[in-house]
């Protein structure tokens, strides 16, 4: 049957049927290839629709579907004049920012500055107005009706540009005052010139110090005028008087005093005389210039020391063996190079602060002598300096290096080698202005010509500067015994950082540098420790307004 099947519709193709049956196939491909066709011009026409892109890129156009052809659609038929708007609003919100941010912190730092605040504010509530403008803001969502007017936005654009040059100017107005890089800058500028200011000050202020130091305070010179005025007018009650036999009794406490000032002097020994338990014990040498002992001898006499005490008032001239063929810093300063030797000129180089080295020939049946500056005060009793076991040593003194200062290199030129080979650097330095010297040992070990030795080596002035302190520690280099810190307090005169309790429990306060305590520079927090001693009882001193 099947067989029957097939050879039934075949026996019908081969006859007049068959035609028919081919002419359906054939329409069917022509339909099929029209739809085709159809559909490929509908999609074509689409894809040509409005302005197509460059040819060079048509081959590189991606076909992601319809979401990348919707935004396709939405570019092509974007505004120009939209998208120049959107950038004119964005840099207006720019500055809106950036004026509020000035405007906040100007409140924040709680300046000053009113009128720049009102103005950020001010500005800042312009541009937001141009921003809300009606017809300013952009609506891409209306892709028909919301094409922009071109003279409003040429209108705007000048608008805010204007205002963006106004706040451009403003800011950079107030930047010093918010920009921390410049305000570093600026004070860094500010620190560099006050420290140049600083610095002309300070040099200034040295000068300064130094005249007022070395110069002769007008009270002072009153003073000296006062008594030798006061001793021509009565001779009779100034007669010089024969040596007493205490001034040479080795089993007295004997102080050696050299000085030109008056009042310095009697502070001194009135404050060592009131501390002593025994003042009748104390011999006062007072050397000065044959000016000045005239007026000390007046001042002494018109106010005797009390409790017994006794001075003894020469002048340097009084000692014969003081002369330029013995002593070569008088040699030196009667040489030809005098004037030329800066070192020669200074006033601490003189022959009454030299004398420290003469003691022995000054003193000669005295044992031991206790050396005192004119600008100490004494607050103990002293006695114990005489029953100090010195080792043999020379020379009773306390330290004053600490750490890496007050060595011998800070005094001594160790570039030199002669001061190279013979002392150590390293080695410490002491004070004068209290210095208790063993006579006898002074003797033995020849430590007058060893300073005569150094000095005549020193002429030109490369061992060491002025002053009295390097030949000193040259000469006591290794006959010195340190003594305890508590009997000697220096500083006075230019560290007002000492404590009160260090010197209070000090046997010797000492009044060493420029702010001496007798002149207007003192320091003024230890000048009452001097004044106490001062006698203002004294008719001279009130007539010269010593201002104490």
């Amino acid at each position: 049957m099947a067989v029957a099947t097939r050879g039934g519709r075949g026996s019908f193709g081969s006859g007049g049927g068959g035609g028919g049956g081919l002419r359906n196939i054939v329409s069917y491909r022509i339909f099929a290839s029209a739809m085709f066709t159809l559909l490929f011009i509908a999609t074509l026409s689409v894809l040509l629709t409005g302005n197509p892109a460059p040819p060079s890129h048509e081959s590189v156009i991606p076909s992601s579907g319809n979401a990348y052809m919707q935004r396709t659609f939405l570019a092509l038929k974007s505004d120009p004049l939209r998208t120049r708007l959107d950038l004119i609003n964005k840099q207006a919100n720019d500055h809106i920012i950036l004026v509020n941010a000035y405007a906040a912190y100007a409140r924040k730092l709680k300046l000053d500055i009113s009128r720049q605040l009102r103005m950020f504010d001010d500005l800042a509530r312009n541009f937001s107005d141009l921003a809300g403008r009606p017809g300013q803001k952009t609506a891409p969502e209306d892709e028909e009706e919301g094409t922009a007017n071109e003279d409003l936005v040429r209108q705007l654009e000048k608008e805010v540009k204007d205002r963006v040059k106004i706040a451009r100017l403003m800011i950079a107005e107030s930047k010093e005052s918010y920009d921390n890089q410049i305000k570093i800058q600026k004070l860094k500028d500010t620190i560099f010139s006050v420290n140049e200011l600083l610095m002309k000050a300070k040099k200034n202020g040295q000068v300064a110090s130094l005249i007022a130091a070395k110069s002769v305070p007008k009270s002072l010179h009153c003073l000296a005028m006062r008594l030798v005025e006061e001793r021509i007018a009565h001779p009779e009650k100034y007669m010089e008087e024969e040596d007493s036999p205490v001034f040479q009794d080795p089993s007295l406490y004997h102080y050696a005093i050299f000085s030109n000032n008056v009042i310095a002097v009697s502070v001194v020994v009135n404050s060592a005389v009131k501390n002593a338990q025994e003042p009748w014990k104390h011999v006062f040498h007072v050397v000065s210039d044959r000016m000045n002992v005239a007026a000390m001898k007046v001042w002494f006499k018109m106010r005797p020391v009390g409790g017994g005490a006794h001075v003894e008032l020469k002048a340097v001239e009084d000692y014969e063996f003081l002369n330029s063929s013995y002593v070569p810093v008088l040699r030196q300063m009667e040489s030809a190079n005098y004037g030329d030797n800066a070192k020669l000129r200074n006033p601490k180089y003189s022959l009454l602060n030299h004398l420290r080295f003469y003691l022995p020939e000054m003193y000669p049946k005295l044992h031991r002598i206790l050396f005192l500056d004119d600008d100490v005060v004494v607050q103990k009793d002293l006695s114990a300096l005489w029953r100090i076991d010195l080792d043999g040593k020379v020379n009773g003194a306390v330290e004053t290096c600490f750490g890496s200062f007050h060595r011998y290199i800070h005094y001594l030129n160790f570039s030199n080698s002669v001061i190279k080979e013979r002392f150590n650097p390293r080695a410490c330095a002491w004070a004068y202005g209290m210095n208790i010297f063993d006579l006898d040992a002074w003797r033995r070990e020849k430590c007058t010509e060893q300073y005569h030795y150094w000095q005549n080596l020193n002429e030109d002035g490369t061992l060491w500067k002025s002053g009295m302190l390097p030949p000193g520690l040259i000469t006591f280099s290794s006959t010195t015994k340190s003594l305890d810190k508590s009997w000697h307090v220096l500083g006075l005169g230019f560290n007002p950082s000492i404590s009160m309790d260090e010197i209070n429990h000090a046997a010797v306060i000492h009044f060493n540098g420029n702010m001496k305590p007798w002149l207007d520079i003192a320091i003024n927090q230890f000048k009452n420790l001097w004044i106490k001693y001062v006698d203002n009882d004294m008719e001279f001193v009130q007539v010269c307004n010593f201002g104490l």
